[in-house]
């Protein structure tokens, strides 16, 4: 006989982050599968259990809250401003966005109301404040925001409904060093966040139309997004600067960095602490 796991074995050696090796085995009959599950069932709980108590001891905030951390304090010495926006949406300033009915992520919103939604992004509101910041300060500004975003996303191992943004803006920088400095801010936040090797990769967004990604060579992940200005988007904030501008999902930075493959393991769970599985 050539036996697998059974399907509920399987799910639950995934959750318990079983090597690949392991979940292939194959076996010559059910009693040393069952055997074989029951010892590797124990093995495993009792690593995610040592671990927890690890979190409990020494680290004691999740992963992707002491990643904020250290992003906000780097960026903050690279001399940008931390703005807290509010993460209820209106949708004239999504409108602003040319995101409206018919477009492809106007479906993906979380509707409080007719006219308010959770945020699906930071952009909006960092368009709303930077008009007033030209008018303060002199340039160039510099200003980032990290916050939740909610997007009713398919339901894939790398994607999820509620998820971390980081958007980080320079703006009234000179025109022919646009693409140098998205190439050193993007080498900023991937070095801190510990990814490894990654890659610039140009692209289409349903929002910004050209992009430059930012791409890791490990499993192919996008990590973030980048764009530049003027941009067709800029004549409704009434901003005419030239800018440069990049998200980044910090459960996406946090996955790749610690070579898993589930971003809901990353994040906001009831199921997982750290990466950490609970039920145990």
């Amino acid at each position: 006989m050539d036996i697998g796991w059974t399907g509920v074995q399987d799910r639950r050696l995934k959750e318990l982050e079983a090597p690949a090796d392991e979940l292939d085995r194959r076996f010559s009959s059910l009693q040393d599968r069952e055997r074989s599950f029951q010892s590797l069932d124990k093995k495993l709980v009792k690593q995610h259990r040592r671990r927890l108590t690890e979190f409990r001891e020494i680290h004691l905030r999740p992963g992707f809250c002491r990643l904020e951390t250290r992003l906000i304090e780097v960026l903050g010495k690279k001399g940008f401003v931390q703005v807290a926006t509010p993460i209820i949406m209106s949708k004239g300033h999504l409108s602003k966005m040319t995101i409206t009915k018919g477009h492809p992520l106007f479906d993906q919103i979380y509707w409080l109301d007719h006219n308010k939604c959770l945020r699906p992004m930071l952009a909006p509101h960092l368009y709303f404040v930077l008009k007033d910041f030209l008018r303060i300060w002199d340039k160039p500004i510099r200003v980032f925001e990290v916050g939740p975003c909610f997007r009713k996303e398919s339901q894939g191992a790398r994607h999820s409904n509620e998820f971390t943004m980081l958007n980080l803006v320079e703006m009234g920088l000179p025109a022919e060093e646009r693409n140098e400095r998205i190439a050193e801010l993007a080498a900023v936040i991937v070095d801190t966040a510990k990814v490894g090797d990654y890659r610039l990769k140009a692209e289409r967004s349903e929002v910004y139309g050209d992009t430059i990604d930012i791409v890791a060579n490990e499993g192919d992940v996008e990590l973030g997004s980048a764009a530049m200005g003027p941009h067709p988007l800029d004549r409704a904030w009434k901003i005419t600067d030239n800018w440069v501008g990049i998200g980044f999902g910090i459960e996406r930075l946090l996955m790749v960095a610690k070579k898993s493959h589930n971003l809901h393991k990353m994040g906001r769970s009831l199921s997982y602490l750290d990466g950490h599985r609970l039920n145990i």
